[in-house]
C-alpha cells in the first residue's frame, strides 16, 4: 500500500517541471498593462487579450471590461454573429480607444482557432490573455436526448476550451512574457463538460505553471444576459427554448430553481467581467488551477 507512494511522488514532480532557484521558481513574469506602457514589447504599446463567445452576454461585457483595462481585444464568435461583433468593437474604439480585431469562427473547428492565435499575434503583437468564453447550454431530459446534441455540446464547450487552451499557451510560452489563460465551464451535456473544464483548467495550470502563464476558470450562477428574449432571468437561451415548453407550474418552479440566490437578486454580465478583469491583472498574479464560482450564493464550496 505504502509502495506507491514514491512513484506519486515522481509523478508530481513530472508534471511540474519547473526550475527551482534561490527559494523561488525561475518563471516569467506576467507582461502587465503598466509594463507595456512603460516599456513596450515587441513593439505593441497594448497587451493582447482574445475573448471567445464575445457577441453578447458574458463575452461581451468582457471585451468591453478588458478595453477598458488597457488592453487591445481581438473579438470572437460565429460567422452568422459577426454584425454584432463590428458592432461591438466600434463600441471599444470610440470608448476606449483601444485596437480591436474581429475574428468569427467556430472555436470547435481547430483551424479557426489557430487561425484565431495567429492573426491576433500577427495584427495585434501577441496573445497576452486567452478568454475562452464561447460555449453552448443544452438542458433536456437524459431519454429526450440524441447524439448529435450531446456531440454538438462537447465539441463546443470541451473540445473549444482544449483548443483555446492550447494554442494559445504555445504563443504565450514563444513569446516568454508570462499570460493569463481563462475559461468558463459550461452546464450542458449533464455538468460533463462543466467537470471536464474544471479539471482541464487544473492540469494545465499545472503544465504551464513554469512558463509563468496562470490557468483558471469563472462558473457562473444565473447572469442576466442579451440573450434573454420574453423571459426575464433566464441565464442562457437554450434554457429559455426548453421552459417555454413546461406547463404553468412547472415554468414556476423551474425558475425558481434557476434564478434563485442568496444575495435575492441574479448577477449581470459585468459581475462576471469584473472577476476577469481582476484575475488577469496582476492582483491576481498567485491564483491558478481555480474554478470560481460567481452565482450570488447558490453554491457553497
Amino acid at each position: 500500500m505504502f509502495q506507491i507512494f514514491p512513484s506519486l511522488v515522481r509523478l508530481s514532480a513530472s508534471i511540474r517541471p519547473c526550475l527551482y532557484r534561490s527559494g523561488r521558481y525561475n518563471v516569467p513574469q506576467f507582461a502587465t498593462v503598466a509594463s507595456y506602457e512603460s516599456t513596450g514589447h515587441a513593439g505593441s504599446v497594448s497587451p493582447v487579450a482574445v475573448v471567445t463567445g464575445a457577441s453578447r452576454g458574458i463575452g461581451r461585457a468582457i471585451a468591453l471590461q478588458l478595453a477598458r483595462d488597457g488592453y487591445d481585444v481581438a473579438l470572437n464568435d460565429l460567422p452568422s454573429n459577426k454584425i454584432q461583433l463590428e458592432g461591438l468593437s466600434s463600441e471599444i474604439n470610440e470608448q476606449t480607444g483601444q485596437r480591436t480585431l474581429v475574428l468569427p469562427g467556430d472555436v470547435s473547428v481547430e483551424d479557426d482557432v489557430k487561425g484565431l492565435v495567429e492573426a491576433s499575434t500577427k495584427d495585434l503583437g501577441g496573445v497576452d490573455v486567452m478568454i475562452a468564453n464561447a460555449g453552448v447550454a443544452l438542458l433536456e431530459p437524459l431519454l429526450e436526448s440524441n447524439i448529435d446534441n450531446w456531440d454538438r455540446v462537447v465539441a463546443v464547450n470541451l473540445r473549444g476550451v482544449f483548443l483555446c487552451y492550447k494554442y494559445a499557451a504555445q504563443q504565450m510560452v514563444k513569446q516568454g512574457r508570462g499570460g493569463r489563460i481563462i475559461g468558463r465551464p459550461f452546464c450542458g451535456a449533464y455538468s460533463a463538460t462543466k467537470f471536464a473544464v474544471r479539471s482541464l483548467t487544473q492540469t494545465t495550470a499545472q503544465e504551464l505553471a513554469q512558463h509563468g502563464i496562470t490557468v483558471n476558470a469563472y462558473a457562473p450562477g444565473p447572469i442576466e444576459t442579451d440573450m434573454i428574449s420574453g423571459i426575464p432571468m433566464i441565464p442562457d437561451e437554450a434554457i429559455r427554448h426548453t421552459i417555454e415548453r413546461l406547463s404553468d407550474s412547472e415554468y414556476t418552479i423551474r425558475l425558481q430553481n434557476l434564478t434563485k440566490t442568496d444575495l435575492g437578486y441574479v448577477g449581470s454580465p459585468q459581475d462576471v467581467a469584473g472577476l476577469v478583469s481582476f484575475l488577469v491583472s496582476d492582483k491576481g498574479r498567485f491564483i491558478t488551477g481555480q474554478a470560481i464560482t460567481i452565482d450570488g450564493g447558490m453554491i457553497y464550496q
